[in-house]
């Protein structure tokens, strides 16, 4: 049996835990690693950024095999990070390898790591939050019968705000809106009067203090002003807050209307941390996000909720469309008696929770080996 090659790893990538005990060396500071011919070099997005040019020309030699580990993202915002990078060239010539969160050109060589649901089991919060799922179930007549985040301004989750809003279906919503640039793209059209309502800026909104993580209750911000267009990074203080869960938002709702990151953007699909909390907490849900989303997430072995509200949106390509029928979906669900759909729904959320335990567990012990074939490819 052939040695495996020399490893070296960031300690930021996202994968460092998962490879450190292969490692033969791990770094804090890329640029001040000595290049070894023959090593692997596994680099996490800051330093690719902070040493871009020393790592490019590593790359171009061919006697390392350069791995950008960005398991955060995934499809179109890693293949956006890659040409705005200008890197692109080396990735299409195998001169620089991939770890992502999900599906990308498949002429991109990249080793898919599923991130987002495997981490977030991974914080003991998230575990506790977890323990009060029956709530949700025991809990009637609740205040919001649907519970509807948004953090950066994305152009479905713009469009989805607007239409919800002007129907009333909103009026029934616990809901954020974080960020209130505008969000025009061809994919949507919504002139009203004569203004392009995508265009326009959104109302900035925070969740009621009662529900928001603990952590994050008293915003350093202060009030809310019209100038201030993005509160995301203040609210979670520079840090990854989203993980986070607080059960009081899922108990006082009946289902998860979720935006994902890529909707119109890519044919791919990738789930986020938005993705993975309904899932953590047993809520039912519906996605807002790429054609074949549903598909995909099946395809992992989770359960959908087809056999109770109508899921056939998730196979339609065009994405207004895509997004007036969930719209439709979420505004009739909002007429019924969602008492009754929660009990048809719990175990699905059940099996769901499980599932993803399991699926953790099994990503997890099988990345290292994924990652050491993947690798035998370009040596």
């Amino acid at each position: 049996m052939h040695a495996r090659p020399r490893l070296v790893i960031d300690t930021m990538s996202e994968v460092f835990d998962l490879l450190k005990p292969y490692a033969n060396e791990v770094f804090w500071d890329f640029a001040s690693v000595k290049l070894h011919p023959g090593s692997i070099y596994v680099i996490g997005r800051q330093h690719l950024l902070d040493n871009i040019q020393s790592i490019r020309t590593a790359a171009e030699t061919g006697q390392y095999i350069m791995i950008f580990a960005n398991s955060a993202e995934g499809s179109w915002t890693l293949e956006s990070q890659i040409k705005q990078l200008h890197i692109d060239d080396l990735v299409l010539g195998k001169k620089l390898l991939l770890i992502g969160g999900a599906e990308v050109d498949a002429r991109y060589p990249c080793l898919t790591h599923e991130y987002f649901l495997t981490t977030i089991l991974g914080y003991p919060e998230n575990i506790q939050a977890q323990h009060q799922t029956d709530h949700i179930f025991s809990k009637q007549k609740k205040p919001y019968k649907f519970l509807f985040l948004n953090g950066r301004a994305r152009p479905h989750r713009k469009y989805l705000y607007e239409k919800l809003k002007r129907r009333g279906t909103l009026d029934h919503a616990l809901w954020t809106m974080l960020d209130a640039k505008p969000t025009v793209v061809r994919s949507f059209t919504f002139v009203e009067d004569g203004i392009n309502v995508m265009a326009t800026p959104s109302p900035l909104q925070l969740l009621p203090k009662h529900y928001e993580v603990d952590r994050y209750r008293n915003p350093t911000f202060g009030p809310i002003v019209e100038d201030r267009s993005f509160l995301k990074q203040e609210l979670f203080h520079l840090e990854w807050g989203e993980i986070y869960l607080e059960p009081a938002p899922y108990i006082d709702t009946y289902f998860s209307l979720v935006t994902e990151t890529v909707c119109a953007e890519s044919i791919l699909s990738f789930r986020t941390e938005k993705m993975a909390k309904p899932l953590v907490m047993g809520h039912p849900f519906i996605v807002a996000s790429t054609s074949g989303f549903y598909r995909d997430l099946q395809n992992l072995g989770f359960r959908t909720f087809g056999s109770i509200i109508d899921e056939s949106f998730d196979i339609i390509d065009n994405a207004q469309q895509r997004m007036d029928r969930v719209i439709d979906i979420v505004h009739d669900l909002c007429e019924q008696d969602l008492d009754s759909f929660l009990s048809a729904c719990q175990d699905i959320c059940k099996y769901n929770q499980q599932h993803l335990a399991e699926l953790r567990e099994k990503t997890n012990r099988e990345f290292p080996e994924r990652f050491f074939q993947f690798l035998k490819q370009y040596q």
